[in-house]
């Protein structure tokens, strides 16, 4: 048994092993799944690509699906984040819905390999059904700005808010397959040309 001065202390985090943190253990595994599926990785594949042991990842996490968790976590985490900004919650709607997608578009590109792997999430465990549930609640907060935005005046409302909402999302998450951070345009730009294409057809003359 060890001493009582090397016994854990109950509800300190561990830090983990020196170069291995939580969060860089967390982006080499979501550049994995990735690239592999989650399904397809090993954790001796991950350990491999860390050039550490098992154990060392067990430190950190109890199992793989737990990493999972966590990278969609994070993604989502962002985007409802997001919808708690005082210029998604105060003003006309059509001004928070932009305000909204603006702010998706910098998650996004923020948080690109985590919003990569939510997208291509299918609800093949109790993480991904979680995840799953809570983008469709995020889809209902969009849709209900939409609503109320046409509601107002300011959005036209012969299209559904469903279908706005879809098409709104769909472009922005469609910049997961070819956006790159190092690429000419910066996060600002991009959210500008997001807004310019898709509002131009949405706002009332």
């Amino acid at each position: 048994m060890r001493p009582e001065s090397q016994q854990p202390t109950a509800g300190v985090v561990r830090r983990g092993r020196p170069g291995h943190s939580l969060d860089s253990l967390l982006a080499v595994a979501v550049a994995v799944f990735n690239e592999r599926g989650f399904e397809a990785t090993s954790m001796d594949e991950l350990a491999g690509r860390l050039g550490v042991t098992k154990s060392a990842i067990y430190h950190h996490v109890p199992r793989k699906d737990e990493l999972l968790r966590l990278a969609l976590d994070r993604a989502l985490d962002g985007l409802f984040a997001v919808t708690r900004e005082p210029g998604a919650r105060a003003g006309r709607a059509i001004d928070r819905l932009e305000h909204v997608v603006r702010g998706s578009v910098g998650v996004l590109t923020a948080e690109l390999p985590f919003v990569t792997l939510l997208l291509r999430v299918r609800g093949n465990s109790d993480v991904e059904v979680a995840a799953l549930q809570r983008r469709r609640e995020f889809d209902r907060i969009v849709t209900g700005l939409v609503s109320a935005a046409a509601a107002e005046g300011t959005v036209r409302a012969d299209v559904p808010a469903g279908v706005v909402a879809r098409l709104l999302f769909g472009t922005v998450n469609s910049l997961t397959e070819w956006y790159r951070p190092d690429g000419p345009l910066t996060r600002e730009q991009l959210a500008d040309a997001v807004v310019a294409t898709a509002f131009s057809g949405l706002r009332t003359p």
